[in-house]
């Protein structure tokens, strides 16, 4: 990418933007037609098939910089989109809730709750990882990457089991949230499949196309992106955690807008939740591809991602507690919050950074 001109590294970026997009959101509809054709629900099959398919521009972006040895890239992405992600559901709340009422408010579940806990409590692993010696591993893995992961499994049984059900009134649903059960909107794009003549053979034709578009595309966004910007000034670090973080989370501002446009506010939430939740697994994929200990080397802005990511996760898992009910500029004071946090915390890592 090297030899490449500015201007043609900067329409690769765009193009692959676009590309990413349009396949994040063919992968996240097929993933539910599929789902539920198959029967998995949200069986834990499910749940990771869907955290996979969802996120497979930061699997590919990851795998390629591990592969160039750029790991300030991988992780500045894998915990600088946690942090985008979650502000994915301010512009969910500002545009996309019908009727006018907080997004936390409507969406409101202990379910949801224990989903935050679960990318909280991952984030904290995280930042204990970054303070391990590096010569702590065996077979070219560290315990942190292998802990998170572990814990990432565990965290889908309990939420399965969650799902089915809770000891609590409602079933832990707040009363006067959404009247419909959480993931109908799957089953509306299953029949909304069918009524076009859409056949399994072909959704999954559609899927794995969708999925070779969206890899490829995110090694040609990660390598292109990370040489323009370089050009412009943007370190590894930044660029990862803005720009890159911003470009993978399109097809989740899409997607989640879709869920909230059918009445799913439990759905959109729970997507940006349960993709948070399985960024920090790929850490595990960056130390096999490069043979190095990934989080003992991360720098003081990894570890300050973490915590704001922990932080504006924080804020939601609160105002799904407290249900907000007024709104200030279209939006829940949580995420009006999230947004103010959001934009203190990366004008704090533009100082570090530089």
């Amino acid at each position: 990418m090297g030899s490449l001109s500015s201007p043609v590294l900067l329409v690769l970026f765009l193009g692959s933007a676009a590309v990413i997009w349009y396949a994040g959101v063919k992968l996240s509809d097929t993933t539910d037609v599929l789902a539920e054709r198959l029967h998995l629900g949200s069986a834990l099959g499910g749940l990771i098939l869907l955290a996979i398919a969802t996120n497979l521009p930061e699997i590919a972006i990851t795998a390629s910089a591990a592969v160039a040895g750029q790991l300030d890239v991988a992780v500045g992405n894998i915990l600088g989109g946690i942090a985008v992600q979650t502000v994915v559901l301010v512009v969910l709340d500002a545009a996309g809730v019908r009727p006018r009422a907080p997004l936390t408010r409507l969406a409101a579940s202990l379910v949801l709750v224990l989903e935050g806990a679960l990318v909280v409590a991952i984030l904290a692993v995280v930042v204990m990882g970054t303070q391990l010696p590096g010569h702590l591993s065996f077979a070219r893995l560290g315990p942190a990457p292998l802990v998170i992961a572990a814990l990432w499994v565990i965290g889908l049984v309990l939420l399965d089991r969650a799902g089915k059900g809770l000891p609590w009134r409602e079933g832990g649903d707040a009363p006067g949230a959404q009247p419909e059960p959480r993931g109908h909107s799957k089953g509306k794009k299953e029949k909304a499949a069918t009524d076009q003549g859409v056949g399994t053979a072909r959704a999954a034709l559609v899927f794995g196309a969708a999925a070779v578009a969206t890899l490829v595309a995110g090694v040609v966004i990660e390598r292109s992106g990370e040489e323009f910007f370089a050009r412009q000034g943007l370190g590894g670090i930044l660029f990862g955690a803005t720009v890159l973080a911003v470009a993978t989370s399109l097809p989740e501002v899409s997607t989640g807008l879709t869920s909230t446009r059918l009445g799913d506010y439990q759905l959109a939430i729970s997507d940006i939740f349960g993709g948070n939740a399985f960024l920090p697994v790929l850490f595990l994929l960056a130390t096999v591809i490069s043979g190095k200990p990934v989080l003992p080397g991360a720098h003081d802005t990894d570890i300050y991602l973490t915590a704001l990511g922990i932080v504006l996760t924080t804020v939601y898992v609160a105002g799904l507690i407290f249900r907000p009910r007024r709104q200030y500029l279209r939006m829940g004071i949580d995420s009006l919050a999230v947004l103010v946090l959001y934009a203190l915390g990366i004008a704090g890592l533009t100082t570090i950074a530089g």
